[in-house]
């Protein structure tokens, strides 16, 4: 069975050697202690989310939410190419949420939540620390049962002209939409840099906001015979592109 992921600060993974004792302690601390119930001897994982994972194992536990675990073996996994980006609409209700969890599944890195012209949600004054905090957790959580070494960034509430800039500075581009003539799988990917996927809001991409990602340099692609929520295009699509890049291999 595989050991059960936990994070820890990145100072902490980089300065411990094997043999050295790390504590968890807090949410992280309290989950492993009293929601996990795991005991002295087990083994589990401590990841920065940056790369550095510790395999551990439990050497004491201390009350519900402390507990020591002895580095067996350090590991580092190189920030993988190309990176993915997905620039996802906001969807209605709690959709946003399961739209990141899925994303952070499948290996996205990249989370950027767009206010669409044609968005229903809408995140406005304290809603927009709100909703990305949402967001955050949601990743966080993912990324842990996903048992990624590398957690998704999940970037600040974009406007169309942020996301102009980020198709601008893409090393590919992609605007998903159900009548474009070109099918998503048919699209050439690089190897490297970042490969924007833009998933339009449940009323669709504009036509004022598809003129100016694609005169940024955006390809139109369609995803499949079918028109998905917003909630799931995104996760259907990230998974095509990387089923066609090496990262899937």
């Amino acid at each position: 069975m595989t050991a059960a992921l936990f994070l820890i600060e990145p100072g902490v993974a980089a300065g411990a050697g094997v043999g050295d004792l790390v504590e968890l302690s807090g949410s992280e601390g309290r989950h492993a202690v009293a929601v996990r119930r795991l005991e002295v001897g087990e083994r589990l994982d401590l990841g920065d989310g940056a790369g550095t994972v510790l395999h551990a194992e439990v050497e004491a536990l201390i009350g519900r939410d402390v507990l020591v675990a002895r580095v067996l073996e350090w590991a580092t996994t190189a920030a993988p190419q190309p990176r993915i980006l997905v620039v996802q609409a906001l969807p209605k209700g709690e959709r946003g949420e399961t739209a990141v969890e899925t994303l952070t599944e499948v290996g996205v890195d990249v989370i950027v939540p767009w206010q669409a012209e044609r968005c229903v949600a809408r995140w406005t004054g304290d809603k927009v620390e709100r909703g990305r905090s949402k967001w955050v957790t949601a990743a966080r959580a993912a990324g842990k049962q996903a048992r990624r070494a590398w957690l998704p960034e999940v970037a600040p509430l974009a406007r169309t002209a942020d996301v102009e800039a980020l198709v601008a500075r893409a090393a590919c581009a992609i605007v998903l939409h159900e009548e474009a003539a070109v099918p998503l799988h048919a699209i050439a990917l690089p190897a490297a840099g970042n490969v924007v996927l833009v998933v339009g809001p449940e009323g669709g991409v504009s036509p004022d906001e598809l003129d100016r990602l694609t005169a940024a340099g955006a390809h139109l692609a369609r995803l499949g015979p079918t028109v998905m929520r917003t909630s799931t295009a995104g996760t259907v699509a990230a998974a095509v592109v990387l089923a066609a890049t090496p990262r899937w291999s």
